[in-house]
């Protein structure tokens, strides 16, 4: 009779330690996501929009052989399922897509950027949550560390090419040659500068995302800041040589710099790389050419 009861035991615990088991096979169907698993040692089994990944965030590497699972504003329902994950990744891209992605496997749906939060503050909480919920609490930590050292050291660069204090730095994105994308206020971008004091001349009332859309023109009112472009930036030849960009007072002045691809919608590891490529930028900056 007690070997029957162990036995009963034995067979209703054993389904629980499989629940419990952290997910091994992930799909990620938004790039911060891709990259918090990156981060934290996971490689996924499927990522949305491969291609773009590699031309927009670049860190961390994803694998050559990584299975592209279609656009992140349409996921091939049909590709994640052959792929059998036991965990799909999602954002609210995918919000509409939930129930669907639910028959396929567990969701994790992580909400993304909001006016109402603080945007870099979440994204740290959530990475850590995530580590937590894949085993890996540890590395999650671990990441966060090797980043915030990163921020470290490449603040310390910029202490040492520029002195005190350091100069206004206003990060933005060239998306044609009539339009930028000014990052400001509760944005990725600006707490990468805020964890290195390096000052924003005009945060500005930005969108949800940390950032507002304005014509090009509208750079030519900061002649004392530093203006680092997010690349990469298609349209170069056609704004570069015109008679608009050469009369900005920082293209004048030898106060234009460029990064290598950033992600500026990233995760909390996110700003670590996004930090050493904002100095690598400003780093190219004569002092001499500050007001």
């Amino acid at each position: 009779m007690l070997r029957l009861a162990l036995a009963i035991l034995l067979s209703l615990a054993a389904p629980l330690a499989a629940q419990e088991k952290p997910p091994m096979r992930i799909v990620a169907l938004n790039w911060a996501l891709a990259e918090s698993l990156l981060a934290i040692g996971v490689v996924p089994i499927g990522v949305a929009d491969v291609m773009g990944y590699r031309t927009w965030v670049g860190r961390p590497e994803l694998a050559l052989d990584t299975p592209d699972v279609g656009l992140r504003t349409e996921p091939n329902l049909e590709t994640i399922a052959a792929l059998a994950p036991d965990l799909i990744l999602a954002s609210d891209q995918q919000r509409d897509l939930l129930p669907a992605l639910g028959r396929i496997a567990e969701v994790w749906h992580v909400p993304g950027f909001s006016a109402d939060q603080d945007n870099a503050a979440t994204a740290r909480a959530e990475f850590l949550a995530l580590g937590t919920r894949l085993g890996r609490g540890a590395e999650a930590r671990a990441a966060l560390a090797r980043s915030d050292a990163r921020i470290e050291a490449a603040a310390a660069r910029l202490h040492a090419h520029f002195g005190e204090p350091l100069p206004e730095v206003l990060p933005i994105r060239l998306l044609s040659p009539t339009t930028v994308r000014i990052h400001g206020a509760n944005g990725m971008a600006r707490a990468a500068l805020a964890m290195m004091n390096l000052p924003h001349p005009d945060p500005g009332a930005p969108n949800r995302w940390g950032f507002r859309q304005r014509p090009v023109e509208d750079l030519a009112r900061f002649d004392r800041a530093i203006v680092v472009n997010f690349t990469p930036f298609p349209a170069r030849r056609a704004l570069f040589g015109s008679a608009l960009w050469s009369f900005m007072p920082f293209v004048q002045g030898g106060r234009f710099a460029e990064t290598g691809p950033v992600w500026a919608f990233g995760g909390a590891v996110s700003l670590g790389y996004m930090a050493e490529a904002i100095a690598e930028g400003l780093l190219t900056i004569d002092p001499e050419a500050l007001p």
